[in-house]
């Protein structure tokens, strides 16, 4: 059971989670409705076997990095619970097997590439290419995450259109404020590992600047989301209201930053960015159904 667990780790279990929250309202909405329950737990399983595959590959490369950070020092390759070899097997086997579900349970081939793409995108991209070299790692390389909502709108339509691109760059333009404050909480552990997180070399005022940036365009994406996608306004309410709370969240941390206080409560915005997408999501989700009872009347 111990071992089992640690390989359990190396998928990275709570990323993994807040990645399918978004999969199966960007299904919902692309088949109008509920998918089919075989459509949509296939693709689920698919997304968990995909990403968990990308996680182990990150475990693998950045095991040098977890024995150094403070956060990451229990992780199953640092405590030798898991052998280099075997975590490398295990993330190959995990990435073929969500290639060829997708292909061949799911029954989307272009569904499977979008999973190579973004198994590719977080192992070479982020993991390899930017991690270690620039302070846009988490930037571009966080692209690989916006994937499962291309994903799962494929999965369904088998085809992609300009609703699943609005709801990449949702999720695109959240992750910096989403894991720029989780980098400033632990800023001391990415500057031993010598990792080139923003907030590691660039001052905490021009990092919160730029969370505002990438906030705005969050919330704009999603007002434009209820045009493109004919949503209700419902679903905008909800998006806007959501938007300007998490807005205030980061406008917050950077009059703190600006002011030189000592706690700039980093955490709390780290914690309302995952409340924040889940709202969202949460709203895009029950969007069809509202539809459906509104054209009724």
């Amino acid at each position: 059971m111990r071992r089992l667990k640690a390989y359990v780790a190396l998928t990275k279990p709570r990323i993994i989670e807040l990645l399918l929250v978004t999969t199966v309202p960007t299904m919902v909405l692309a088949a109008d409705g509920w998918p089919s329950l075989g459509l949509l737990l296939g693709t689920l399983v698919g997304g968990a076997l995909s990403a968990g595959g990308a996680n182990a590959f990150n475990s693998y490369l950045d095991r040098d990095i977890d024995a150094v950070m403070k956060r990451t020092s229990r992780r199953p390759l640092v405590t030798g619970e898991v052998s280099p070899r075997a975590a490398l097997v295990f993330a190959w086997t995990l990435s073929v097997v969500s290639t060829l579900w997708f292909w061949l349970v799911v029954g989307s081939p272009l569904a499977a590439v979008l999973s190579v793409l973004a198994i590719v995108g977080y192992v070479v991209v982020y993991t390899m290419l930017l991690k270690r070299r620039t302070a846009q790692n988490i930037v571009w390389g966080g692209a690989a995450g916006c994937m499962p909502v291309l994903i799962g709108w494929a999965a369904v339509t088998q085809s992609l259109s300009w609703t699943p691109v609005l709801l990449f760059l949702i999720i695109f333009f959240w992750t910096p404020p989403h894991y720029w404050p989780l980098s400033m909480k632990f800023k001391g552990d990415y500057e031993n590992a010598r990792v080139p997180m923003l907030p590691v070399i660039a001052p905490t005022r021009k990092v919160a600047f730029e969370m505002i940036a990438y906030a705005i365009a969050m919330v704009a994406t999603t007002v434009a989301l209820a045009w493109v996608a004919d949503m209700t306004w419902i679903y905008l309410g909800v998006a806007a209201a959501a938007g300007a709370w998490f807005l205030w969240g980061t406008v917050s941390l950077y009059r703190r930053a600006r002011s030189g206080a000592d706690r700039l409560k980093e955490m709390r915005l780290f914690h309302a960015s995952i409340t924040y997408l889940t709202l969202v999501f949460a709203a895009i989700l029950v969007d069809p159904f509202i539809t459906d009872v509104l054209s009724v009347r």
